[in-house]
């Protein structure tokens, strides 16, 4: 797991530094709108959309922002419609690419991410070809504490959590989604300090890179998310700290 998640807490930060504020609020209204069209528009019965306006709510995201963003996703907003749209393919070193988009012209982002893909060594590919291989999935990261790890561990199990990770700089819970919440409230009590509480697409095998296919994969996988209809994007990349910080010092 280390690779790819270590490399969108890089690009958390990133965003938060140098981003223009107009953009990042549209990439976050964009989920709370896929959130609502593949759960529904409760926040209590959709842990994704949950999720989303969390996320929203931290970037201070106006809250008639939010509600504009979940009535366009239920479809009491009349205007512009906005479709979603998963893309599958390969990257450089055979690394499986998930790219969920929310798009109103289907043809025009099809053709941008296809260019996208072959720009930077990977390939689109046809759908299913690679959506086996992951599976959606709580995902809880937390700082890193020696001292706590067992307790942490122990609470996590017990509220609801699959699996627990240790990496270089935190601890990596794996839930079912619907646990999410009932996880990250009991860590919440323990005192445990939590970098990010999400869904995600989970893979079940990693592909190691380094070198030249290290830093291609990387910079097709910033040239995704920077696209503006592109709502999320998994990979099953593995790629160590140092490349990683090789590539965002470039």
């Amino acid at each position: 797991m280390s690779g790819h998640s270590k490399w969108h807490n890089i690009r958390a930060k990133k965003s938060a530094a140098d981003a223009e504020r107009g953009r990042i609020f549209t990439k976050l209204t964009r989920e709370i709108t896929a959130a609502t069209r593949e759960g529904g528009g409760n926040p209590d019965t959709n842990v994704r959309l949950r999720v989303a306006i969390e996320k929203a709510r931290e970037n201070n995201v106006p809250a008639d922002t939010i509600k504009r963003a979940i009535q366009k996703g239920t479809g009491e907003l009349p205007g512009q419609t906005f479709e979603q749209v998963f893309y599958e393919g390969y990257g450089p070193g055979g690394v499986a690419v998930l790219v969920e988009a929310s798009t109103d012209n289907r043809n025009r982002t099809s053709a941008s991410i296809r260019h996208l893909f072959s720009r930077y060594g990977g390939n689109l590919g046809e759908v299913g070809c690679v959506n086996w291989l992951f599976h959606r999935k709580g995902l809880i990261q937390i700082e890193r504490n020696k001292e706590k790890e067992e307790d942490l561990m122990l609470t996590a199990i017990d509220a609801g959590a699959e699996d627990f990770r240790e990496e270089a700089d935190y601890f990596e819970v794996i839930c079912p989604p619907e646990n999410l919440f009932q996880v990250k409230e009991a860590l919440e009590k323990l005192g445990a300090k939590l970098i990010s509480a999400e869904i995600s697409m989970v893979p079940n095998t990693y592909v190691k890179l380094s070198g030249e296919e290290a830093q291609k994969m990387l910079a097709l996988t910033n040239a995704l998310e920077d696209h503006d209809d592109v709502v999320q994007v998994y990979a099953n990349f593995d790629i160590s700290d140092e490349e990683m910080a090789k590539f965002t010092a470039a």
